[in-house]
């Protein structure tokens, strides 16, 4: 399912990847904690979620379910991210990635481990 989400559908999404299905008035009292937003901000976010498809509404107290999984938007993100920056390379990605940091030895063993497992 390819759904764009914008930074602020990020955030609401977030919040329900972590804490399960939440009313909207829940998911707008955490997200006043966590980011400031009043009500009718996340109630609007709430409602480009829903046109776009990643959230159900569900009765009674309009109850948020997600509909896609963080997975599923890491995988679309990243290819987007390949595709526009990396000329869909994963190659020149990851090559990228690896030298621009600098990496502990465990973090190292790690991405070995990933590595070897492609195999």
């Amino acid at each position: 399912m390819k759904i764009k989400l914008f930074d602020s559908e990020l955030k609401v999404m977030e919040v329900l990847w972590r804490e399960g299905n939440l009313t909207a008035g829940q998911l707008a009292l955490v997200l006043k904690e966590e980011t400031g937003w009043n009500r009718n901000t996340t109630y609007t976010v709430i409602k480009k979620c829903i046109d776009k498809g990643a959230i159900e509404r569900l009765e009674p107290n309009f109850t948020c379910r997600a509909l896609i999984t963080q997975e599923e938007v890491q995988e679309q993100e990243t290819a987007e991210l390949i595709n526009k920056m990396f000329s869909g390379s994963p190659e020149l990605f990851f090559s990228t990635f690896i030298n621009s940091k600098n990496f502990t030895k465990e973090q190292i063993g790690k991405l070995k481990q990933l590595v070897e497992k492609l195999k």
